[in-house]
């Protein structure tokens, strides 16, 4: 537990042969594949379709729109289920065109030496946020309820601002953050 509070330099990185805090390592490249199996793997309904024998690799962006009503009327898949597909396709949207952002907040940073802790931090802060909403938005139906969402969605979407926000003050100060 130490390293992971140390890794978003929540506790003071040492070594027992020098009082002085060690640089500590960025794990943007390890954020970024792991956001990126999350977004496209992950959370594709490519898997539940098939599960559900209603994937028709063809067309499958159409799958649910073309398939789906029919496959509940036949019923392969209930109401709830396909709609809970159709949640999980827009979730797995959404975590693809939010990808580009965290890209380039992370990018940036450590292009322009943001520190590690820095980095680390908001890209776990993304990571946590991502998942929420991503849960969310797949298994809860209520209107109401799904308002956290949203929450989500900002949070996540803030920690990347925060982030260009910290590699902005760098280049304003001419590396001296």
């Amino acid at each position: 537990m130490s390293s992971l509070l140390t890794t978003l330099g929540l506790r003071a990185s040492s070594s027992s042969s020098s009082p002085v805090p060690l640089p500590i390592t960025n794990h943007a490249p390890a954020l970024l594949i792991f956001n990126f199996i999350f977004a496209y793997g992950l959370l594709s309904s490519r898997t539940l379709k098939q599960y559900y024998g209603i994937d028709h690799n063809a067309s499958p962006r159409e799958d649910l729109t073309k398939y789906g009503p029919a496959a509940v009327r036949a019923g392969k898949i209930t109401q709830k289920q396909l709609d809970t597909l159709k949640r999980n396709e827009a979730a797995h949207a959404n975590a693809v065109e939010n990808y580009a952002l965290l890209v380039a907040a992370l990018g940036l940073a450590t292009a322009v030496g943001v520190k590690g802790e820095v980095v680390n931090r908001a890209g776990v802060v993304y990571t946590l946020a991502r998942a929420a909403y991503a849960v969310v938005y797949v298994t809860v139906a209520d209107d109401r309820w799904s308002q956290a969402r949203g929450c989500c969605w900002w949070v996540g979407n803030g920690s990347c601002f925060w982030l260009l926000w910290r590699a902005w003050g760098v280049l304003a100060l001419g590396g001296r953050v």
